[in-house]
């Protein structure tokens, strides 16, 4: 139905007078089901069906979105985007693919975006969510589960053109996650686990994670505040990723088109030790930012964004690589009311030979971070400051847990001096091991 209907709005848009048009169809079904002390709490379901015309007008791009898909309706719709293409400012860097550029061919199959499980029954889902809080609470120190919450979701997208391009692909995902709160006589502390696969079968047992987020929580009673100072850092692999995630910020096209990035200039020099690498593989299977081609129709390939420390490749979209006059590396994502923008799918970060265990020894006295909130980080210059809770370590080893504590520093020099463990998980988008970095300001008590 998808695919019909979007060739049947691009036939109206070139009737209303579009130069040309790109339609982006998303069908989309979800049901989420939260649970506490083993009542349901909410349940929540959601259908739809949406579609996002783009049409240009010369040099001029204007986007229409709706879910009423009556003739008259698409009618309407393409007549408004042409109106509000022709009355739009001029963008140069605007437009379609070229032909030559397009994604020609595809196994989806190869892939493993969707799950052929039938989609699972509320009551499953409730049950699922309250075997997770029964096993959070198997922990005497867990005063309570704020929330223990079970879901899926199952999308269609199609994307078509005037180009020429036409393609889609369906996608699923099913969830579990546990937040559990434990008591001491010093207060309350809270954290959580979860899981989210394409496949219900790579789905983590509710024991694992209701216990994991227990012992979490648990771990944090009786938290205190460093002294400030200047310490090594070993970021847990819980958060690790967010230091690699601000430096693929820096290297997005948009950014750097706009000469708002830390990294601006930095093409062919070193951003990070020697022997690390960042590499992007949208093709890895069963991970929903894999995908055949990108929202502008681009064939998406592996690429190395970071090779042996060196910056190599910047991300882009159509726009901002006509801007930076490179070309397009296939990563752009858009929504149905957005025009495209860059973004990066599957990432891995080189990892190392020693464990987490062995990095602590190696740091000797200093900070493990397990979470982290907040953020500030300044686009031009890559200073740093986050705030941030885990673990005083000394001697190499976990004494008792910190809280209300910041981490200042800049990114710039920070990220040249990571030393990674070996325990990335290699079934996320991200896949980032614990990261060891000298000397990081610390602001505490």
């Amino acid at each position: 139905m998808l695919e019909t209907t979007c060739q049947k709005i691009l036939e109206y848009a070139e009737v209303a007078g579009a130069e040309d048009a790109d339609v982006l169809g998303v069908n989309g079904t979800a049901t989420s089901i939260e649970v506490r002390k083993q009542n349901l709490e909410q349940i929540e379901r959601s259908e739809s069906t949406e579609f996002g015309l783009r049409v240009f007008i010369g040099q001029k791009q204007a986007i229409v979105s709706g879910s009423d898909l009556s003739d008259a309706s698409i009618k309407l719709m393409a007549e408004r985007a042409v109106e509000m293409a022709a009355a739009a400012p001029v963008d140069p860097y605007c437009g379609l693919a070229d032909k030559s550029q397009l994604a020609k061919f595809w196994n989806i199959n190869d892939f493993e975006l969707s799950d052929d499980y039938d989609e699972p029954l509320p009551d499953e889902l409730e049950n699922i969510a309250k075997e997770t809080e029964h096993f959070a609470l198997q922990n005497q120190s867990v005063d309570q589960v704020q929330a223990a919450s079970a879901g899926y979701s199952k999308t269609e997208i199609h994307l078509c053109a005037t180009n020429g391009f036409n393609g889609g692909y369906s996608k699923t995902s099913f969830s579990n996650s546990c937040v559990a709160i434990a008591r001491s006589q010093s207060g309350l502390e809270r954290d959580y686990d979860g899981d989210v696969r394409t496949f219900r079968s790579d789905l983590r047992s509710p024991e694992e994670i209701g216990l994991s987020a227990a012992k979490r929580a648990v771990s944090k009673l009786e938290s205190r505040k460093p002294k400030t100072g200047m310490y090594p850092v070993v970021f847990d692999e819980r958060v690790s990723s967010s230091l690699i995630s601000h430096l693929l910020s820096a290297t997005n096209g948009a950014a750097v088109a706009r000469g708002n990035s830390w990294l601006i200039n930095s093409q062919g020099t070193v951003v990070l030790p020697e022997n690390l690498s960042i590499i992007e593989n949208p093709h890895r299977p069963r991970l929903s930012s894999s995908r055949p081609f990108d929202a502008e129709g681009l064939e998406t390939k592996i690429r190395k964004i970071v090779d042996n420390g060196i910056l190599c490749d910047w991300t882009t979209d159509l726009s901002s690589s006509r801007k930076l006059k490179l070309g397009s590396t296939g990563n752009a994502t858009r929504g149905v009311a957005s025009v495209p923008m860059p973004s990066n799918w599957n990432i891995s970060l080189t990892q190392g030979s020693k464990t987490q265990s062995e990095l602590l020894q190696d740091m000797g006295c200093g900070i493990l971070v397990t979470s982290m909130i907040g953020s500030t980080i300044n686009p031009n210059t890559g200073d740093y400051s986050r705030g941030a809770s885990g673990f005083w370590v000394e001697n190499g080893e976990i004494q008792y847990p910190i809280s209300e504590l910041t981490i200042a520093g800049n990114l710039i020099q920070m990220l040249k001096t990571i030393i990674p463990a070996n325990d990335a998980r290699q079934y996320i988008s991200r896949v980032v091991p614990s990261l060891l970095i000298d000397g990081i300001t610390i602001a505490g008590s």
